[in-house]
């Protein structure tokens, strides 16, 4: 249901561009809105995680985010948009960093990787909100009651799932952030995370404006479907790829995916190209933050909590300057001149995983794998 709710929010930007007028400078001002959102919630939900168990904030964040979510479908003006995104994005921090320490501590009870299943699971649901959209843009049904029935299911299943959840999964030690020299364990795997996010955060946000604005397609969110398809299979398979290839290998083969797709779909801008361009960037961002996720879990300075906090905070750094950035590029030059920061980022992935890898070798002698 995250990824569910939060496609419902990503497959819908086009429809708030066109409500409320804004070009695509203003519209990379008001997504500059998720980011801050996230970046008040990061500190906060890092310190709920660490004093408490993680099942209190996940249900409570995951709460707020339902009822955020109605909110901005009902906003009509451009301060209350911003205020309903701001929390939309707040509460989903709170509930990522809870939800991913419960999966790392289920994974360390399994003999067998499971985390790119769980969010596997995140992008099935982003699969089914973005199909949920298609239809209901399709048969012209209002934002407003695409949004409140979203949220009234949202709220349902978590208030339904909340006697599922872990209990006592309060780390004993690694609960504060140890300021000084950066960690390279750390650094590196925020570096990877941060240049992942701009590309995952941007097809995300500019997606479904890339297939309205550069190809003319009416149902616009196409590519926002095919992107998030083949980002669920990745995640399904992840788990495969990284025993049978290793993660090392895994990086590597998930930028050539992004730099190869992004290219497709700006050298050659039509409607299939741009689908197959869009799947490949999909199967390649999916594996980066599950395993960069699983490889935090295993930090020998910090609690898995907070471990994930700290990375997460260089994902929403790349969240933050990713959409924004795609807007005001695409203002100044065009929409496909500016996707050309995604195949950038994708080469970064490259020299910055081997560089981890080859520091998690010299300090515990392991391969990666």
């Amino acid at each position: 249901m995250s990824g569910f709710s939060f496609a419902t929010w990503a497959s819908r930007i086009p429809t708030i561009k066109m409500a409320f007028g804004f070009n695509e400078a203003e519209l990379g001002s008001i997504l500059l809105a998720m980011p801050i959102g996230s970046l008040i919630g990061l500190p906060i939900s890092g310190w709920l995680v660490s004093k408490y168990n993680s099942r209190v904030p996940l249900a409570v964040g995951y709460g707020m985010n339902a009822i955020s979510l109605a909110i901005i479908g009902f906003t009509h003006s451009t301060f209350s948009l911003v205020a309903a995104v701001v929390l939309f994005a707040f509460s989903t921090r709170i509930f990522n960093i809870s939800v991913n320490t419960q999966a790392i501590t289920l994974q360390k009870q399994f003999p067998k990787k499971i985390m790119g299943s769980f969010h596997g699971f995140w992008s099935t649901g982003g699969i089914a909100g973005v199909a949920f959209s298609t239809l209901l843009i399709a048969m012209n049904i209002p934002i407003q009651f695409h949004f409140l029935i979203v949220a009234l299911v949202t709220l349902s299943i978590t208030i339904y799932s909340y006697r599922f959840l872990l209990r006592n999964d309060k780390a004993e030690s690694g609960n504060k952030i140890i300021l000084g020299k950066p960690d390279p364990y750390i650094l590196y795997l925020g570096l990877v995370v941060f240049f992942s996010a701009i590309c995952e955060g941007g097809m995300f946000d500019w997606s479904g404006i890339y297939f309205q604005e550069v190809l003319n397609v009416r149902i616009f969110t196409y590519g926002y479907l095919i992107f998030m398809t083949f980002m669920a299979a990745s995640r399904f398979l992840s788990d495969i790829i990284i025993i049978r290839i290793g993660m090392p290998v895994t990086y590597l083969m998930s930028a050539a995916c992004i730099v190869t797709g992004i290219l497709l779909a700006i050298v050659f801008p039509y409607f299939w190209t741009a689908m197959i361009g869009f799947s490949l960037v999909g199967f390649g961002t999916a594996a980066v933050i599950p395993m960069s996720y699983a490889l935090a879990g295993t930090s020998k300075k910090y609690s898995p909590g907070m471990a994930i906090s700290i990375i997460a905070t260089y994902s929403i750094t790349g969240m933050l300057l990713g959409p924004p950035l795609i807007g005001y590029l695409a203002h100044a030059f065009n929409l496909r001149v500016s996707f050309i920061v995604f195949a950038l980022c994708g080469l970064m992935l490259i020299p910055i995983s081997q560089l981890f890898f080859k520091y998690q070798k010299s300090i515990s002698g392991t391969t990666g794998k």
